[in-house]
């Protein structure tokens, strides 16, 4: 059965990674988003096993012990980590899975599985950047500034990356990620696996 590919995609915090790739999952539904454990409490708005899996510190730490995650990482003081069961299965049945992850993580993730696609989103400019901070209305301008400080260090690592894309008009974004998975699925190692039948039959073998 041929393996399933694995998308990341990171960015800063403020970068709208979550609103892309939310709206290509819309368009692509052959594609699994894994859903990310983490140690912090819900913001306003947000579901538990929609946005993230919250638990506590304790069963997290318990579940990094247990041997539970494909990757964790500490981002911005929270623990953050995807379990190996929403990816593994997925890709063995021949599923794409998407991870919503940070540079950290994809740095793990890469270790592990070095055909992986890796997206980074940028911003348009720093201004941008800190509007959309302030625009969330859920952190005190102390905290804005200490994000917009981890952003910089977090947009440090974008060499890291398969592909680069600036989340200036979202529809255009949109539209690049999407293209960036599609070309994927048409690499010729998938294709080869995906029409073995037909190449087969082309070729007279």
């Amino acid at each position: 059965m041929m393996k399933g590919t694995l998308f990341i995609v990171a960015a800063p915090s403020g970068a709208g990674k979550s609103s892309l790739v939310n709206a290509v999952l819309a368009r692509e539904p052959g594609i699994a988003l894994s859903i990310s454990f983490t140690s912090r409490a819900p913001r306003p708005g947000e579901r538990h096993a929609e946005h993230y899996h919250f638990v506590a510190e304790a069963e997290f730490r318990r579940m990094v012990e247990a041997g539970d995650f494909f990757e964790y990482a500490l981002v911005h003081g929270d623990l953050k980590g995807t379990a190996r069961q929403s990816v593994e299965p997925q890709l063995a049945a021949g599923k794409d899975v998407l991870l919503e992850i940070d540079w950290q993580g994809a740095r793990q993730v890469r270790a592990k599985v070095p055909d992986c696609v890796s997206v980074f989103i940028l911003p348009p400019s720093r201004e941008a950047l800190v509007e959309r901070m302030r625009k969330r209305a859920q952190d005190s301008e102390s905290t804005i500034e200490r994000r917009f400080a981890a952003a910089h260090e977090e947009m440090s690592h974008y060499r890291e990356f398969d592909y680069v894309v600036v989340n200036d008009d979202f529809e255009t974004a949109v539209g690049e990620l999407q293209s960036i998975f599609r070309a994927c699925r048409l690499r010729t190692p998938a294709q080869s696996q995906r029409h073995e039948v037909l190449i087969q039959a082309l070729l007279g073998q």
